[in-house]
């Protein structure tokens, strides 16, 4: 009769030990697959001048950063004084992907907070999202004059980000030899 409770008794056990440890982890440290890997190949229409196609292949040679936004998102609104700030460092081109949004959206809301974008891209459909990885927006990648990407943040930059990770592995990267 004890054995018909100890049973179901450890795999509740079992199950509260994983949850345990699922909740110490912290959801915007979860690994790319893409870090690492050659960024995923596009070619997409700039936000202000359709006849415009950026592909990453013409981007090669320098580091650049894609941060993906859309006007809908509130957290895409915060990290946006620090994207306008990272962009007047003059360290990188940065980069927009306009993700799932509508282009009247778009373009009001960098008219009405500032467009810190070399160019903004358009995914309308979230294709381009989908082959980068992307869980939600903000989120950015920083990619090396090899076209690598080399790291994602996931959710919104913040200062801590941008001094302490961003700027630090840019300037690394810009150093080395490509």
């Amino acid at each position: 009769m004890k054995s018909r409770y100890l049973i179901p008794l450890a795999v509740f056990i079992v199950i509260v030990g994983f949850l345990a440890v699922g909740l110490k982890n912290d959801p915007k440290r979860v690994p790319s697959p893409l870090v690492g890997k050659p960024a995923p190949r596009f070619e997409l229409p700039t936000l202000y001048d359709p006849e415009e196609k950026i592909t990453p292949e013409k981007l090669r040679g320098k580091v650049w950063l894609l941060n993906v936004w859309a006007s809908w998102c509130v957290s895409c609104r915060a990290e946006h004084e620090v994207i306008k700030r990272l962009a007047r460092m003059n360290l990188v081109p940065v980069y927009g992907l306009n993700y799932k949004d509508e282009e009247a959206d778009a373009k009001a809301w960098l008219g009405q907070l500032g467009n810190p974008y070399e160019a903004s891209l358009v995914d309308r459909e979230g294709n381009v999202g989908i082959d980068w990885g992307v869980y939600g927006v903000p989120e950015t990648f920083v990619i090396d004059k090899k076209g690598i990407i080399r790291h994602k943040v996931i959710g919104p930059v913040n200062d801590e980000i941008l001094q302490e990770t961003l700027v630090p592995l840019i300037r690394k990267l810009i150093e080395e030899e490509g």
